[in-house]
């Protein structure tokens, strides 16, 4: 696997806007659909603030950028279902029924964290659902009719509809686990995904073959795909093992993968220095 950084990187940094503030993470890149009434742009990149209570959204019509942060945001606090913050989108382009869906969690009085959804007719106004899904940092694909998630750490869940009635299923995983992204080829799911407590934190890549039994199913050995290399991904930082929880200044750690695919092309978003920008590669099998 080759990792290719673009130009431009980053290519969100902190205050692009008078509200985003510093900490950014947790990216969740998609293309604009057809039907998608008056798009800002041809891409939409949501992403959030480990503290942060709304979701923020940057636009572009190139994946390099230029890319313009909507600076109202896209879903807040006081309409998600959750207290103290809300973050880690997981978006999703629903043809069918022209919708938008976006997972994200937050805290739950007497839950801790959990993953919600809430949808959208426009990829901005978005109406959250009450209901707790499973654990935080939902990571969503379908799967012979159903609906899988990835929560942390290393837990799956499935739903008929993947809105209601998540099932818990394997855990494949350790309790280090951080934010995942996931790539699903026929029966094969890679699975992104970064450590807490790695010296470097950096982006790793294991495998998961799907069979009907889920509660067989099995990881393969991780294997590191990408580290901070560059001054903007913190490699100027101290050499220095990542603990759990936000990063309130730059460090030397990569963290929060997503995937995103168009036509024959992958390509890997990741928080950089931390949680100080988001930069974007393309990956080559």
């Amino acid at each position: 696997m080759r990792i290719e950084r673009l130009p431009n990187n980053p290519i969100i940094r902190p205050h692009m806007d008078a509200r985003m503030g510093a900490n950014v993470n947790g990216p969740s890149l998609v293309r604009t659909p057809d039907w998608l009434p008056n798009p800002l742009g041809k891409y939409y990149l949501y992403f959030g603030h480990h503290q942060g209570d709304y979701i923020r959204l940057a636009w572009s019509d190139h994946l390099t950028g230029p890319w313009t942060t909507y600076e109202p945001g896209v879903l807040h606090l006081n309409d998600a279902y959750t207290t103290g913050h809300l973050a880690s989108p997981d978006v999703h382009v629903d043809n069918g029924n022209r919708e938008i869906r976006m997972y994200y969690h937050g805290p739950v009085p007497g839950r801790g964290q959990q993953s919600k959804v809430a949808l959208s007719a426009d990829g901005i106004h978005f109406t959250a659902r009450p209901e707790n899904l499973g654990n935080s940092y939902f990571r969503v694909f379908k799967w012979q009719g159903a609906t899988f998630a990835l929560g942390m750490p290393g837990i799956f869940y499935r739903s008929q509809d993947g809105l209601t009635g998540f099932r818990q299923g394997p855990v494949l995983f350790s309790e280090d686990q951080r934010h995942t992204a996931l790539k699903l080829d026929g029966n094969t799911l890679s699975v992104f995904y970064s450590n807490a407590h790695d010296c470097p934190e950096r982006i790793l890549l294991a495998r998961v073959e799907l069979t009907p039994d889920w509660m067989s199913w099995r990881a393969s050995k991780a294997v590191v795909i990408l580290e901070p290399e560059t001054g903007y991904e913190g490699a100027d930082l101290p050499l220095q093992p990542s603990r759990r929880g936000w990063s309130p200044e730059r460090a030397r750690q990569l963290r929060d993968p997503g995937i995103y695919r168009e036509g024959a092309d992958t390509y890997l978003l990741y928080s950089v220095a931390g949680e100080s920008g988001i930069a974007i590669a393309k990956i080559t099998d």
